[in-house]
């Protein structure tokens, strides 16, 4: 089988990068590659359903840019294929005066990035959310949930409109270079790929070394779980509460999310997985953590941040450390409100000198692009980082 592009990954950036491709080149061939029996089961729908608006992330960033193109390109996305979303509004609170300082800093960054947002007093709190105890907040009114699943069948539903392929059970073995492209053999046909675009998320510095590039750093997996509040205690949150979160980290904090079922989830935690697909303690694979190991940026990241990990750890193993957590924003919610939830597995990039990679991170070779750290908000920006991939991918190959 012979295919203009190709790309790796049957999750929400892949498939927006296949749609965005074929809405740019009406009439190329072009398929999906999805090693599992069907699409966005990892980190496009495992995780809180969160429409982000870039308030977090530094100005001028890929984070910051394509998540506020992303946010409404998406929404208009949503509108025209009929998946579910509400904009209710995300409230950020400091529980105590240290906190405020941060408080401003991610209000003039907000402002920064163009997100419209509002500082709250405690009282001004109290009207918005009536359980939750702060000092301040900030309030973000733009911030939603959506159904992400139902964003991943509309864009199977486009790209096979347009022409192109979703095949899925089809992993991965090998790539070689040709004159002209890339030889791609798996679990499926054998393809021979004008352009190929690696959108693997959790595997993605794996499928580059199939391409015979390395990548500085690697990913490692970390995950986060939820807890649901019973049907009783959903009153206790109207919105989306979060916390301050902490600047040294990409991980926002444990928060509640009311979600488009009119559910209340609440986490995510962030430890380390045991596995690049770990969604519980019980799965390990020992070629993941063997990698991990011998990789000295996972090492110098232990050593740094252990005390860190350590108090998630504990969070993970205790039920009422967890809450603890949540009652800082919500003193009332207790452990009999909460039902074991779902969990989900973060792809973040470490660099070799410990450090977590803060931005979206692509890398390119020829006929290939890599797109190699991509965890939040990248389901919101998805979109806007099929436009970007698809404009590097056609200035590389114009014709």
């Amino acid at each position: 089988m012979k295919s203009d592009y190709v790309v790796i990954g049957g999750g929400l950036v892949g498939l927006s990068t296949a749609y965005q491709i074929l809405c740019s080149k009406p009439g190329a061939s072009l398929c999906v590659l999805e090693k599992e029996s069907d699409v966005a089961l990892h980190q496009s729908t495992r995780n809180s359903g969160v429409i982000h608006t870039g308030i977090y992330y530094k100005p001028g960033s890929f984070k910051a840019r394509l998540c506020v193109e992303g946010r409404t390109s998406l929404i208009e996305f949503a509108q025209q294929h009929g998946v579910t979303y509400s904009l209710c509004g995300k409230l950020i609170v400091a529980t105590s005066e240290e906190q405020l300082t941060q408080l401003q800093n991610l209000h003039s960054r907000a402002q920064s990035n163009g997100v419209n947002v509002s500082l709250l007093s405690p009282e001004q709190i109290k009207e918005r959310e009536p359980y939750v105890t702060g000092v301040g907040g900030l309030w973000v009114p733009h911030a939603g949930v959506i159904d992400f699943a139902g964003v991943a069948k509309a864009l199977v539903k486009e790209i096979t409109r347009m022409g192109g392929q979703v095949i899925t059970n089809a992993k991965l073995q090998a790539a070689t270079r040709t004159g002209e492209g890339w030889l791609l053999t798996g679990s499926f046909d054998l393809i021979s790929a004008g352009h190929v675009v690696n959108c693997a998320g959790l595997h993605s510095d794996s499928v580059a070394r199939k391409f015979g590039d390395r990548t500085a750093g690697r990913i490692v997996p970390f995950r986060g779980e939820y807890y649901v509040l019973r049907e009783s205690a959903r009153t206790l949150c109207n919105t989306l509460i979060y916390p301050v979160p902490d600047p040294r980290f990409p991980f926002l904090g444990v928060h509640f999310t009311r979600r488009f079922d009119d559910s209340v989830e609440c986490g995510p935690n962030a430890v380390l997985a045991l596995a690049r697909e770990g969604y519980s303690w019980k799965q390990f694979n020992p070629r993941d953590v063997v990698r991990m190991a011998r990789f000295s940026g996972f090492r110098r990241l232990i050593a740094k941040h252990w005390k860190m990990g350590a108090g998630e750890m504990h969070r993970s193993l205790s039920k009422a450390a967890f809450v603890r957590a949540l009652q800082k924003l919500v003193p009332a919610v207790t452990a009999d409100d909460l039902l074991p939830g779902g969990a989900g597995v973060r792809a973040q990039v470490v660099r070799p000198d410990g450090s977590l990679e803060e931005d979206f991170a692509f890398q390119e070779s020829p006929f290939v692009t890599h797109v190699l750290n991509a965890p939040s908000p990248a389901a919101t920006s998805c979109l806007a980082i099929g436009r970007d991939i698809t404009s590097r991918v056609l200035q590389a190959h114009p014709e």
